[in-house]
């Protein structure tokens, strides 16, 4: 497992790894990525759900803990890194993190690949965010099919991807789907960073409306998102989210250690 400095401040919840950096820390340790261009980095932006898929699931646990960055993108795992004395003021939300990339670093000329969305989404988040940032380089953008790729396609998109020399490979999917791809695919990809956004491409591209802003700073998103697609999130929400909630408590007062 590769590690990174970053993760030795890191806490552990549910036996996840979790670095608890801020927007601004999670920039700059991207550019030194990009500056070193060593070796491709992963950034996993996780919240409840993904923390709770983890701890169903030992394969993905060791997916998740073996990211380079896993950023607190939920308050419920800022709740628990402050009441673990880190003095996290917010969450790292994927769609913030993205802009403010951009916007920290206009002009100096990083190459950006989207990976990710229904199709057209990806050529419509590119859009517009070089009418947002002038000056925006677009390596490409790719909107995947939602069956499982043969190995034949799979190889295409991988050297797709490497022959437009991107410096950061944002990665839309769905949070569990975006941290297996990322595990699946660093070791033959050559960009120096990928950062899993989850639904950033469809929330900055205007496909789909965001929570009102109190809402995403106070943990009430759940039920904005609940309340647009409740087929598809009830069971992350209402399942896994007990669950989650079930399992911390034994664990914060000591009842369960989970390994």
């Amino acid at each position: 497992m590769r590690r990174d400095s970053t993760r030795d401040i890191g806490l552990r919840i549910l036996n996840v790894r979790v670095d608890p950096v801020q927007i601004p820390e999670v920039v700059a340790r991207i550019e030194e990525w990009v500056a070193g261009r060593s070796e491709c980095h992963s950034v996993a932006v996780t919240g409840m759900h993904g923390v709770t898929e983890a701890h169903h699931d030992p394969e993905f646990k060791r997916i998740l803990n073996s990211a380079d960055m896993v950023v607190p993108d939920g308050m419920p795992l800022v709740w628990l890194a402050r009441l673990h004395g880190h003095d996290l003021k917010r969450r790292v939300y994927g769609p913030e993190l993205m802009l403010t990339f951009f916007e920290a670093t206009a002009g100096k000329g990083y190459r950006h690949f989207f990976y990710g969305g229904d199709p057209g989404i990806p050529e419509r988040l590119a859009e517009t965010l070089q009418q947002q940032f002038p000056g925006t380089i677009v390596a490409g953008a790719y909107s995947p099919p939602f069956r499982p790729l043969a190995p034949e396609e799979d190889a295409g998109i991988v050297q797709r991807i490497n022959e437009a020399r991107p410096d950061v490979v944002w990665v839309s999917l769905s949070e569990i789907k975006q941290d297996r791809w990322m595990h699946e695919h660093r070791a033959n990809l050559t960009a120096p960073v990928l950062v899993g956004v989850g639904a950033a491409f469809d929330f900055i591209s205007g496909s789909k409306r965001q929570a009102p802003e109190w809402m995403r700073e106070n943990g009430f998103e759940w039920l904005f998102r609940l309340w647009q697609e409740p087929r598809r999130l009830w069971r992350r929400y209402l399942i896994y989210g007990s669950k989650f909630l079930f399992w911390v408590l034994l664990e914060e007062i000591g009842l369960r250690e989970y390994k």
